[in-house]
């Protein structure tokens, strides 16, 4: 089976999650992109970037487990999208140390946090959930061992 290309998979991605927005309304593709382009930024490789695309894919039941394992994708592309992939109820110190133990997948997490994070992103969003979240993401830095805004 031949892998996937990076353009494939961006299509692929921007398929399974078209009519999807964030929480501030915007299409979900441009979060995607930003994490995708975030890793290529930070030096990550293709299998990496490809991760970035599908990241929240499975959490977000754009894609299954199951398509997950038969696509023709390398077998570290599929453990880091497994690894990024909330579990329902799962204390934010178990993801971190699976995030860890998956080599590639800090790098990825670490473009995600920081799109997330991004100013520009939560000031659009009431106070509230902006405080919420901005808590949620400098968490999680210092769990995966980054505190500082990147």
């Amino acid at each position: 089976m031949t892998e996937l290309t990076l353009a494939q998979v961006e299509d692929l991605a921007r398929h399974a999650h078209a009519g999807q927005t964030d929480k501030a309304g915007r299409p979900y593709a441009e979060h995607l992109a930003a994490v995708a382009e975030g890793v290529r930024a930070r030096g990550g490789d293709a299998e990496q970037i490809a991760a970035a695309w599908l990241h929240d894919s499975v959490e977000d039941d754009a894609l299954t487990e199951e398509w997950l394992d038969g696509a023709a994708l390398t077998p570290r592309t599929k453990a880091i999208v497994l690894a990024l992939t909330k579990r329902p109820g799962e204390p934010p110190e178990e993801y971190a140390r699976r995030i860890l133990a998956t080599p590639g997948a800090a790098l990825v997490k670490h473009a995600d946090l920081a799109h997330n994070a991004d100013p520009a992103r939560l000031a659009v969003l009431d106070g509230p959930t902006r405080m919420r979240l901005a808590e949620k993401y400098t968490r999680m830095r210092a769990l995966l061992g980054r505190p500082e805004e990147e």
